[in-house]
């Protein structure tokens, strides 16, 4: 058995996006189909300086994770991002980090190691 499994399913979902998201280049995906406004027909890759089968590993991880969809046109897959993946990613966030923001207790910051000497 999983240790994993003994904890409940909304922080595991929140730990998977979390693992999604932790791969720079997976982020750098997410901004450029983000900055461009519009589904991307073609190479990504030609924007990352990474090859074409990584950007696809990165690609896919992304569509499993219901971030970003692609159909196929052609020979061609358009890339777009998905609100609904990003909305339910953003409110899993919100829900576990603003309770904890809340509850936030402020420590001491006088330790010479915090100071940065």
């Amino acid at each position: 058995m999983q240790k994993k499994s003994h904890f409940d399913k909304e922080l595991r979902d929140l730990a998977e996006f979390a693992r999604v998201i932790s791969h720079p280049a997976r982020l750098a995906i997410l901004k450029y189909l983000a900055e461009t406004r519009t589904c991307i027909s073609g190479d990504i890759s030609d924007q990352l300086p990474l090859s074409r089968s990584t950007v696809s590993q990165h690609l896919k991880e992304l569509r499993d994770s219901g971030l970003i969809h692609g159909s196929i046109d052609g020979v061609k897959v358009n890339y777009c991002l998905c609100p609904d993946g990003l909305d339910r990613f953003t409110a899993l966030f919100s829900a576990f980090f603003d309770p904890v923001r809340a509850n936030t207790i402020l420590c001491d910051t006088g330790t010479e190691h915090e100071k940065g000497n």
